[in-house]
């Protein structure tokens, strides 16, 4: 249960302290009822999942693609082989597109992770007006 209690936490940040961001917000479960990740809808009709597991595995993803735009952003841990180059392997972030992987700063922290995620969704919304 702790998973649920850190997706509904995460949830409270989201419509809490960026309501200028983020539209609406689900937690997506499993047919086991099982949480598997937050689905939060934002402000310009993309969205964005966070998948956190008990094993410490996390992912910050923002797909533009439905808005017709070719990014992706996103945070994760998962340790792929390819990105082994990276400082801060196996935390990377994929600034853009899948292939533009940089090193991976944000927290550890879910709560502080989706914060820091999510002001730089704010800020390329805003440098995109």
């Amino acid at each position: 249960m702790a998973i649920l209690t850190t997706y509904k936490a995460l949830e409270t940040v989201a419509l809490n302290e960026f309501a200028d961001v983020v539209v609406n917000a689900q937690i997506v479960s499993l047919p086991t009822g099982d949480p598997l990740k937050l689905r939060l809808d934002i402000a310009d009709g993309s969205l964005l999942d966070v998948f956190i597991s008990v094993s410490g595995r996390y992912s910050y993803h923002w797909e533009r693609r439905l808005i017709g735009k070719s990014e992706l952003y996103r945070h994760d841990n998962a340790p792929h082989d390819r990105w082994r180059h990276v400082a801060t392997f196996p935390k990377h972030f994929h600034n853009g597109s899948e292939s533009n992987v940089v090193e991976g700063l944000i927290s550890d922290d879910p709560e502080k992770a989706v914060r820091e995620f999510l002001t730089m969704v704010r800020h390329k919304l805003l440098s995109a007006q």
